[in-house]
């Protein structure tokens, strides 16, 4: 118990505390510049050179930056429409297209007003440089952005919200049911007698678990259902894509779940340590700050949290409508994290006949 009480609240203070923040930064930005003119170039330099936006890269069409957006690999998208120059000299007017994934509404409304703030002063600029004396009776020049969110048009929060709460919902109790269950058997003192039982040990695994497995999928079905029915979240994508995956998911908890088990005595133990890990894993998943914003090695860290992959795979497929082919990433890297933990978690479990 005194390394949970103090070296694990030690850790979760020092990782906690760098990775968890509320502020909007490494946007990635991609644009489509169709004029090709110094003042457009200018525009893009002016993103480039602030500190919130990483710009990624130059779409030639609409449809390839609309696929980027859609897996997630552009967060802003700036069209700046042909004859943008041309059209600012002479007509004193232009608009550009901006277009914002708003899955996360808060973080999709930071975003608005940055970019709108550099196109304001982009706009100021523009007018002292190419206003001639003889033009001060003249209307300055005007810029506009039109915002145009994707994925969550309201920016509403429980649209961005609703689909991690389903993961916390399946996640939290399938993992704490997992981790006491095997711990309770070995308080009461009946561990011993089933493990002399001829019972194999997979049997008695799969026979302890496999009820977690279809609690899990029901709790799936009853979060989907109020989603729906309460907080009229859409659900774009296809509900045998998510029962799929989730199917996969609930694997690795509950090969956590018993692996936490083979080393506690108690439930308390038990609790203890899978309460530590969901922690550390819900606030690292970006389920409530981006990814984007913590620093390089908890980005690192990450990668080996399950409960990401999860959230990033509620959101795709409810919200943007995305199909196998989109999550395949994610899947891959969850089964593979499903063989290892049940892997680690059966070969742990001493049984002795």
């Amino acid at each position: 118990m005194l390394p949970i009480i103090f070296v694990l609240p030690i850790l979760q203070l020092v990782i906690l505390s760098n990775a968890a923040t509320f502020e909007v930064k490494h946007i990635k930005f991609g644009y489509l510049d169709n004029d090709h003119t110094s003042t457009s170039r200018a525009l893009i330099e002016q993103f480039n050179a602030s500190t919130y936006f990483d710009v990624i890269t130059d779409f030639p069409s609409e449809a390839i930056a609309s696929a980027a957006m859609l897996k997630g690999e552009v967060d802003v998208v700036l069209e700046i429409p042909p004859f943008f120059e041309r059209d600012l000299q002479k007509e004193k007017y232009n608009n550009l297209g901006v277009t914002i994934n708003a899955i996360d509404g808060a973080a999709a409304g930071v975003e608005n007003v940055y970019v709108t703030q550099i196109v304001q002063n982009f706009n100021q600029r523009l007018n002292v440089e190419l206003m001639q004396p003889s033009d001060q009776q003249i209307q300055p020049m005007r810029i506009e952005t039109i915002p145009l969110f994707w994925y969550n048009e309201t920016l509403n929060y429980k649209t961005f919200m609703v689909p991690g709460i389903l993961v916390l919902l399946v996640t939290m109790i399938t993992l704490f049911l997992s981790g006491m269950n095997i711990v309770r058997e070995k308080e009461i003192g009946t561990l011993e007698q089933i493990n002399v039982t001829p019972i194999k040990k997979s049997q008695f695994i799969i026979g302890k678990l496999f009820p977690f497995w279809v609690i899990g999928m029901g709790l799936l079905t009853v979060g989907l259902l109020l989603a729906k029915l309460i907080f009229n979240v859409p659900m774009l994508g296809s509900l045998a894509l998510m029962y799929f995956y989730t199917s996969i998911y609930i694997l690795v908890i509950l090969g956590i779940g018993l692996f936490i088990s083979n080393f506690t005595d108690t439930q308390q133990q038990a609790m203890f340590i899978a309460w530590f890990f969901t922690v550390i894993f819900i606030l690292m998943s970006g389920l409530f700050t981006p990814i984007e914003s913590m620093p390089k090695w908890a980005q690192l860290i990450t990668e080996f949290n399950p409960i990401k992959y999860f959230v990033e795979v509620m959101r795709m497929v409810m919200l943007k409508g995305s199909g196998l082919i989109d999550i395949l990433p994610q899947l891959l890297k969850t089964l593979l994290y499903a063989v290892v933990m049940n892997g680690l978690a059966v070969w742990s479990y001493k049984k002795t006949i």
